[in-house]
């Protein structure tokens, strides 16, 4: 498996770019705290319900009831939801129990001390997650994703080692780290969102090109196998 994902789409334009680049997920952060989502609800379904296969439209939330994801997932029409909340394990196992068929991604926030609660966090849920991602935690803002900084890939390298289930990597990733990055955690997926942007707050092509180019390659590398 070789997936890469870019997250924070702003309009169908965008999303027909990445596609036509060679992205293979595509993020989808709705109903932020902040209230400063990048996109409409309705535009997302939009471009949600006219992605080719074998692309995948992804949730990023931040929600915490199964409840809640689930409606919020029916009415998006997708099936992969990103859970950044702090969700409690019964609220995992509800949303999992009830829906068998959304592909459920947790994160885990990289800090600069919390390596044993990140481990204990995949032995308590496991069972329930298709995949994790890691991402960087920003001391200054408070921010769990989409800080564009980086975080000790030997955390990452060792969330890798430990999990059953295939791991995503954020934080940071840019066209010129990628290759490195992959070639030492050995993920099964990336995530890149701020570092692809232009000036204008768009997904800037070149770097796109750039980071799905030096992505593809170092996942060759390392013997990964690519979803299309």
């Amino acid at each position: 498996m070789s997936i890469i994902q870019v997250a924070g789409i702003i309009d169908a334009k965008e999303a027909d770019m990445l596609i036509n680049e060679g992205v293979d997920w595509l993020g989808f952060p709705l109903r932020l705290p902040s209230g400063r989502d990048d996109i409409s609800e309705s535009e997302a379904t939009s471009i949600l319900q006219s992605l080719p296969k074998p692309h995948r439209g992804v949730l990023i939330s931040y929600m915490t009831e199964a409840d809640e994801v689930s409606r919020f997932c029916d009415q998006l029409c997708l099936d992969a939801v990103q859970l950044h909340g702090d969700i409690s394990m019964k609220e995992l196992a509800k949303l999992r129990e009830a829906r068998p068929d959304l592909y459920l991604l947790k994160s885990l926030v990289v800090r600069s001390d919390n390596m044993n609660g990140l481990l204990q966090l995949i032995d308590d849920s496991s069972e329930w997650v298709d995949m994790y991602i890691t991402d960087t935690f920003d001391p200054i803002t408070g921010a769990k994703g989409a800080t564009g900084i980086t975080h000790d890939w030997s955390v990452s390298k060792e969330l890798v080692r430990h999990s059953e289930r295939p791991l995503m990597m954020a934080g940071g990733l840019s066209p010129e780290n990628i290759g490195e990055a992959i070639r030492e955690v050995q993920p099964a997926a990336i995530d890149a969102h701020s570092l692809l942007e232009g000036p204008d707050g768009r997904k800037d092509r070149n770097k796109i090109r750039r980071f799905v180019s030096e992505a593809r390659a170092a996942f060759d590398e390392i013997g990964a196998t690519t979803l299309v």
